[in-house]
């Protein structure tokens, strides 16, 4: 009897285990359980996700219902003589339908298609990875098909259907809330992240791309909660040596706002030192044709120093940026790695055979070195019409066109011969030209093919650069890759990143893909936008993209800042728009950056206010001075705020709004009221002179300030108008009277010389 109960327990808890149930999710015999110390992952022997557990909180983060098998395959057309036979010959992906796991690999099988894949699983306290190990072809496809097995172009290592949260970020491809976070990202450069939005749900998705890398390409899995997601991806890329974002993300420079320069050298770097202390900015971003001489747009490639501005080269360069290091600054530089210029040795006199074609053609005609027309076989049917890009690279010489024909014979018209001062050549009938992926800004510049080692040996010449003494680096022109786009935006970065030593204290990007979340901890910058549209822009773009990038736990820059001096046609650059940006740049603890310009910075009158206030805010990021309260104030894009200092020279934060009719609706004052101790103030100035403000208000109701606490004296007239300064920026206490009344005041004052 003892045995036989002994017998029975045993027999109950092996059903208990084989059939247990979680969230009315059972788990049967054959499922497949993958699992670390924060999550488990439970799929079916039919391959479909059954469960994701994060155990901290037994909350699962699927969404049920939806058949969504965690790997598939996609071939272009079916290869198998019998499923070809059956079935349309068109691209198509085959979910896979069965799994069983052996150790540490998963073998995977897929619907109609008969070879198996291997999958490698890594358990890890922090994550579980998965990458792709090998194919089972063995035996499927008969000798006669001469075929290299197997017949695929995409292989997905990972999908999920996971519920939505509060947050989704598509960069890092990551969903959450205040409680937990899933995410499923890359664990190398080579892997393809993508997502799927469904009614409720996104697909999170990792996969393998044939033209790109197969066997090796891995993905990683993290479930876990909020707080603890960084460290996990710290984790990640310390197993596989990948760039330190989670590292740079959590510097105390990642919200440094940088003074932007393309024109100093050591017989300037002095006088930009000034205004990039005067402005508070505790970095310097120096753009290529600072050392390689102005006008080197077109010679980007070459990497030469200017011996002119340097003559002794990168030593110069180094002493320059030691200089600049002593007075505090970090410096960076800018550069459009994945650019070649039309001038550069790679163009001209021969264009270098890794440049990328967009479109290739043969010649369908001989071509003489004086032919104005070039015959073609294929149809050149949509190829670029765009000014200064339609260029064809034909042997060794460039050739631009004007026209082309979409009908046969195929043919580009309007040649000319050799541009770019390259080599006139002839070619035979059937040789393979093609067009030449010209850069669409300004066209002073061409495309790197990342398929082979030009982006490489670009690599080799930047970093003898940036170790000159360089601390971080702004990747532009990061869109200027072949496809796919998912995955050569950041490739092209990181052949450039992997060989700076050290890493950079963070780094920025025109464009940015999967991968470059690791590279680019600072997100992006915006271009210049013009005075009379500074505030509009900002609003519809930066402040747009600031809250989703938070989602990605990734800041942005809201500049670059253009510097305007007032004239005819501008208003010019003025301290409340700088305000407005940095305020709301703040926000976010999103930092700026400012384009540099000395003729301007030394005649514009206000230049001493539009730093100051740089400056004001410079030290409130550094201080982390604002509380979570005053940043979602901020936030409200509708209203303006202004950095003052008391009495005793302390940050204080108020609303203000500009008083929009100041004499007679004159342009060349601007005002703002605030409220602060229960009396109005106005902060103002002059645009860009030195005049005098008639107020019909008396003597005793006004107090005026150069800064508070510091009282200036005031005149007034026969009529007892009182007459204020209106120059530099001062403030005005009003004693007494209504909002409506400082209004009217303003209104009707003159502006007198």
């Amino acid at each position: 009897m003892k045995k036989i109960i002994i017998l029975l327990f045993i027999l109950i808890h092996i059903l208990l285990i084989s059939c247990m149930q979680k969230n009315g999710k059972s788990i049967e015999r054959n499922d497949v359980v993958i699992e670390n110390e924060q999550f488990k992952l439970v799929i079916g022997s039919d391959a479909i996700t059954k469960s994701l557990i994060l155990k901290s909180t037994n909350e699962e983060c699927l969404m049920h219902g939806e058949k969504i098998a965690i790997f598939s395959v996609t071939q272009e057309r079916p290869y198998h003589n019998e499923i070809k036979l059956g079935h349309p010959n068109k691209k198509k992906t085959f979910q896979a339908d069965t799994i069983y796991r052996e150790g540490n690999k998963l073998i995977v099988g897929f619907e109609w298609i008969p070879y198996k894949a291997v999958f490698l699983v890594k358990e890890t306290p922090a994550y579980i990875g998965f990458s792709l190990e090998d194919f089972i072809t063995e035996g499927i496809y008969p000798s006669y098909l001469k075929i290299t097995p197997p017949p695929a172009t995409e292989v997905c290592l990972l999908q999920l259907p996971v519920r939505n949260r509060e947050n989704f970020g598509e960069w890092l491809n990551v969903s959450w809330d205040n409680k937990a976070a899933i995410n499923v990202l890359g664990t190398d450069e080579y892997a393809y992240i993508d997502f799927e939005k469904r009614h409720g749900y996104n697909i999170l998705r990792a996969s393998a791309i044939k033209d790109i890398k197969f066997k090796g390409t891995g993905a990683a899995l993290i479930v876990s909660e909020t707080n603890k997601l960084l460290d996990n991806i710290a984790q990640i890329e310390e197993d596989f040596n990948l760039p330190k974002g989670v590292e740079s993300r959590r510097s105390d420079l990642i919200n440094a706002s940088y003074y932007w320069t393309t024109n100093i050298n050591p017989g300037n770097v002095d006088l930009h030192i000034k205004y990039t202390l005067m402005g508070g900015f505790r970095a310097m971003s120096i753009y290529y044709p600072a050392f390689e001489g102005f006008g080197s747009y077109d010679l980007i490639g070459n990497y030469e120093i200017d011996k002119k501005l340097y003559p002794n080269g990168k030593e110069d360069l180094r002493k320059m940026l030691d200089k600049i290091k002593a007075a505090g600054i970090t410096p960076g530089v800018h550069l459009l790695h994945s650019h070649i210029g039309r001038r550069s040795k790679y163009v001209t006199p021969v264009p270098d055979y890794r440049l990328n074609l967009v479109r290739t053609f043969n010649l369908s005609e001989n071509l003489g070195s004086s032919d104005s027309i070039l015959f073609v076989e294929q149809n050149p049917d949509g190829s670029t019409m765009a000014d200064g890009c339609r260029v064809l690279k034909v042997g060794t010489e460039l050739i631009s066109y004007k026209n082309y024909t979409t009908t046969r014979p195929y043919m580009f018209t309007g040649c000319v011969r050799g541009i770019d001062n390259t080599i006139i050549n002839s070619l035979p009938k059937g040789h393979s030209i093609g067009i030449l992926d010209v850069s669409e800004f300004g066209a002073t510049s061409v495309y790197i093919d990342q398929r082979t080692s030009l982006q490489d040996e670009i690599a080799e010449k930047i970093v003898n650069i940036y170790d000159a003494g360089f601390q971080f680096f702004y990747f532009d022109g990061s869109e200027g890759v072949n496809p796919p786009f998912g995955i050569n935006v950041a490739l092209a970065q990181y052949k450039v990143f992997k060989r700076l030593n050290p890493q950079p204290l963070f780094a920025e990007g025109a464009a940015k893909t999967h991968f470059s979340w690791h590279m680019l901890s600072g997100g992006n910058a915006f271009d210049v936008f013009s005075p009379e549209v500074l505030k509009e822009e900002t609003r519809k773009w930066p402040a747009e993209e600031a809250p989703r990038m938070r989602q990605d736990f990734t800041r942005i820059n809201f500049g670059w800042l253009g510097y305007w001096v007032p004239s005819e046609t501008t208003i010019g650059t003025q301290p409340d728009m700088l305000e407005y940006v940095t305020s709301v740049a703040a926000a976010w603890d999103c930092p700026i950056s400012i384009h540099a310009n000395l003729r301007a910075f030394e005649i514009h009158p206000r230049t001493p206010d539009n730093m100051e206030v740089v400056r004001r805010w410079e030290e409130v990021r550094a201080k982390h001075w604002l509380t979570e309260d005053q940043k979602k104030r901020l936030q409200n894009l509708e209203q303006e705020h202004h950095l003052l200092l008391d009495e005793e020279g302390r940050p204080e934060l108020v609303p203000y709004e500009q008083i929009t009719d100041v004499a007679g609706s004159s342009k060349e004052v601007r005002a703002f009221i605030f409220q602060r101790k229960g009396e109005y103030y106005v902060v103002y100035w002059h645009i860009s002179d030195n005049k005098k403000l008639l107020l019909p208000v008396k003597l005793s109701d006004i107090t005026l300030y150069k800064t508070l606490g510091q009282e200036e004296s005031i005149i007034t007239d026969s009529n007892d108008n009182t007459i204020i300064p209106v120059s530099d920026r001062r403030y005005i206490k009003i004693n007494n009277l209504t909002k409506e009344e400082i209004l009217n005041i303003f209104a009707t004052a003159k502006i007198i010389n």
